[in-house]
């Protein structure tokens, strides 16, 4: 399967186009967001779990990176509110439930095989952010080959003043104006190497997840 697979082209799901697909698992669907391949993909998704759903544990060989966007999901005994940037190595396992249900971004197979910690981060514990060239910013990860964080931007402003080796981001409030398109909360956007990101925040700011620099070296999927 290929979903935004060409990575030399810009990608727009904005949130009034979500297409829900159940998955394999009664009770857990989602949006695919990019994808090559099958069930075991490299894939970008909004995955929804309904109240009492869960997966049975499972092994993630690429790593797994996840934002909670809404609700509670849990890890065996570890349980992650709303705001939490959960990040897997790759080889580790687990078995994500929700009680109360959770909608959650998530990234599957885009890790570097030498990465080896999980990180949990708060984004709502104020401690967690800090200004940065003007405006607020939490970090999450970094390493040689990709940067994420949340950004909050003021209105009007732009994204990112300065190049990129291509950049992905999701609204997680307020609206982003790209191609004189307003894309508001839940809209998802993929921008590919040596395009200019001509992103600013709307009439009443945004903020975004962001990650730039995973996508030196991606072409498109035949």
């Amino acid at each position: 399967m290929l979903i935004n697979a060409d990575f030399t082209r810009r990608a727009i799901v904005a949130s009034h186009e979500y297409q829900w697909v159940a998955s394999p698992q009664s009770g857990v669907e989602r949006v695919m967001l990019d994808r090559i391949g099958a069930e075991k993909a490299r894939s970008t998704s909004i995955v929804r779990y309904a109240p009492g759903s869960h997966f049975p544990r499972h092994l993630h060989p690429g790593g797994e990176e996840i934002l909670v966007l809404a609700g509670m999901l849990s890890e065996g005994d570890e349980h992650y509110p709303v705001g939490w940037y959960l990040r897997n190595p790759p080889d580790s396992s687990h078995q994500p439930s929700s009680v109360e249900g959770a909608v959650i971004f998530v990234k599957l197979q885009q890790m570097q095989a030498h990465e080896q910690h999980r990180v949990r981060i708060n984004t709502r514990d104020p401690a967690a952010w800090h200004r940065q060239s003007g405006r607020e910013v939490c970090p999450l990860f970094s390493n040689e080959a990709e940067q994420v964080c949340l950004q909050r931007l003021a209105p009007n402003e732009l994204l990112l003043a300065e190049p990129v080796e291509g950049a992905e981001l999701l609204v997680l409030a307020g609206d982003v104006v790209a191609g004189g398109q307003s894309y508001g909360h839940g809209s998802w956007m993929r921008v590919p190497v040596g395009e200019s990101l001509d992103i600013a925040a709307g009439a009443h700011g945004a903020t975004v997840y962001l990650k730039t620099g995973h996508l030196a070296g991606m072409a498109m999927e035949a």
